[in-house]
């Protein structure tokens, strides 16, 4: 398996040259990610309207960071893991997409140097390079693991231009148990328990959406072969598994926050209560139409027309992305005993 740099992207001996989208692909593309940046941005003083809590100062922007950051794990993760599903296919084209691997990593740097400055400030917004204290980060524990991210990162970058899948894997493995562990701190009851929750619900995210973007993006390019629609259904499968461990984690993390007899009322009266709800009716709507795709991949007679729902599957898990970014930037609910 080989990734290419930002110029072109090879298989085998042929050496095809990565396709560019389009101007009117990328224009789409750019309104909606400026659509879901809205999400952190303007989430905070809905989510919090009426609550009396109060949020962080910069928690929208804080938020925004932690979406792209989450954005630039999984499109490299979705890719290698997609180039693994695809290579074990007979007889597929040798044609592959430009790789977004490498601009999605720069941005997962950015967002992470970016974050580990509000670490240096005491978790606030920097108003200037004199509030930065880089040394700083090396006396703390969320300090080290936010300087283990922008390092990790940093290598995944030069991994992906350098065509070096191997160590771009463990680069993002690297960003994936550092997220898990800052989610966690040590005052946390079992934080243990926490993190490891965390790393299975990020990474099962991380490859269900990236891997979903990659598998689209090949199935556009093969239109009209019937590998595109064989690999589709081989993601779908893997998918599947996916969404069952996101789901399990995802209600043992919300059951540690929220103890069985507050959620129903924190779902609405805390702020990150509230988000969550959000987040769970993108994902069940998301659950939707992924059902739908694979109906049209197994019983329409043509399956590529599973290409529809599955593309709408898609920019609902992005939604998914900026809520989960948002997430992280709300105060935590109480634990009421």
């Amino acid at each position: 398996m080989r990734l290419t740099g930002p110029t072109a992207e090879t298989t085998g001996d042929e050496g095809v040259r990565a396709r560019r989208p389009g101007f009117g692909r990328a224009a789409a593309l750019l309104a909606l990610v400026t659509l879901g940046a809205l999400i952190p941005l303007l989430g905070p003083s809905a989510a919090l309207h009426g609550t009396g809590e109060a949020a962080a100062p910069g928690a929208g922007g804080i938020g925004l960071l932690r979406a792209v950051l989450f954005a630039g794990l999984s499109v490299p993760l979705g890719e290698l893991f997609v180039h693994r599903l695809a290579r074990r296919l007979p007889g597929i084209p040798p044609e592959r997409p430009y790789s977004w691997a490498p601009l999605a990593a720069c941005a997962g740097f950015v967002a992470a140097l970016a974050l580990a400055a509000v670490v240096s400030a005491g978790d606030l917004i920097p108003r200037g390079p004199g509030d930065i204290d880089i040394g700083g980060l090396y006396g703390s524990r969320d300090g080290r693991l936010a300087l283990l991210e922008v390092n990790a990162f940093l290598l995944a970058a030069l991994c992906a231009f350098l065509r070096r899948p191997a160590a771009q894997m463990g680069a993002l493995a690297a960003v994936v148990a550092a997220e898990a562990l800052r989610a966690h701190p040590t005052t946390e009851q079992s934080p243990l328990t926490g993190s490891g929750l965390t790393l299975v619900h990020l990474t099962c995210a991380a490859l269900w959406a990236g891997g979903l973007l990659h598998a689209l993006r090949l199935l556009r390019l093969w239109r009209g072969g019937p590998a595109g629609a064989v690999l589709l259904g081989r993601y779908a499968r893997v998918a599947a598994v996916l969404l069952a461990a996101i789901t399990a984690t995802g209600v043992c993390s919300s059951l540690r926050r929220m103890p069985p007899g507050t959620v129903l009322d924190q779902l609405t009266s805390t702020a990150y209560g509230r988000t969550l709800l959000a987040k769970t009716v993108l994902v069940a709507a998301v659950a939707l139409l992924a059902l739908w795709a694979r109906i049209r991949l197994r019983r329409a007679p043509d399956p590529l027309t599973a290409y529809t729902p599955a593309r709408a599957e898609l920019i609902a898990l992005g939604a998914v992305v900026a809520v989960s970014g948002l997430l992280t930037a709300l105060p935590l609910p109480i634990r009421w005993t």
